[in-house]
């Protein structure tokens, strides 16, 4: 397999989508919003983008499964498969907030091997894939180089559901705002993973993710020469439902920030 090429090709299923997206965003009808569950919106832009995407990658790769947002397809390959977020922002989309991408990654087994992030509203395409290194566009980029967390400006996401653990959140945020240059919260995952790889941000955590939220930004963040990892240990930040991304060299202070208030099995 040429990942560089399956890589380029990829971008352009994802800009295709994306270009749609952001046509339909144009004249948006808040009366055409799903609710998939409370506070969890969908819309018919999510699923049409969608379905080109299944369509566009199953043309790359037949053998490739799916994981996908909205289930348009469900069929699993027996070694790769697509993790595919149509719309990672949708509240914003669907409030007229220009912050909002395609998040598109492939797997093998369960490593990823190459993903791309499309941002419609600046037509920046981030990309990479495993030993190339990470993109935007053309240009390669690389994580900051600040040294501590007192340089930092980290992102994070706050839960739309499941309010359970809000108040030892907060306690980490009050933490990072005094020790940090501030917090920034764009509402897209994968575009805060991706401001990480470019050295917009050293940091991001958030937790209550899905695969299909994370994959293609965190490779983009390995192959700039960034660090992952869950909130107060190693481990599965794919599907573990949270992750720590850095630039590498505030990574054990930002977990330690987080494990000084986290603690979820005391809610």
């Amino acid at each position: 397999m040429n990942l560089k090429q399956l890589s380029q090709d990829l971008n352009t299923v994802a800009r295709r989508a994306g270009a749609f997206i952001k046509r339909e965003g144009e004249n948006f009808d808040r009366s055409k919003i799903e609710m998939k569950g409370f506070n969890d919106l969908v819309s018919y832009v999510d699923k049409e983008a969608e379905k080109q995407l299944v369509e566009g990658l199953r043309k790359l790769l037949p053998e490739a499964g799916f994981v996908t947002e909205e289930g348009t397809d469900t069929t699993k390959g027996e070694r790769y498969n697509w993790i595919i977020d149509p719309l990672d922002g949708t509240t914003n989309f669907t409030h007229g907030v220009p912050v909002y991408c395609v998040s598109v990654a492939l797997i093998d087994k369960e490593e990823l091997i190459a993903g791309a992030v499309y941002d419609p509203n600046h037509d920046n395409c981030f990309w990479a894939y495993k030993g190339g290194g990470a993109f935007c566009n053309d240009t390669p980029i690389k994580v900051s180089d600040a040294p501590a967390l007192k340089d930092s400006l980290i992102a994070t996401g706050f839960p739309y559901y499941d309010f359970g653990l809000t108040q030892q959140y907060l306690q980490v945020l009050g933490s990072f705002m005094a020790k940090s240059h501030g917090i920034r919260r764009l509402g897209s995952a994968a575009m805060d993973l991706v401001y990480v790889a470019t050295g917009h941000f050293e940091g991001f955590f958030e937790y209550n993710l899905n695969p299909w939220d994370v994959a293609a930004g965190a490779l983009i963040v390995l192959e700039a020469g960034g660090k992952l990892s869950k909130f107060t240990e190693e481990g599965d930040y794919l599907f573990g439902r949270e992750i720590v991304a850095s630039n590498g060299h505030v990574h054990a202070e930002m977990q330690e920030v987080i494990k000084e208030h986290w603690k979820p099995t005391q809610t």
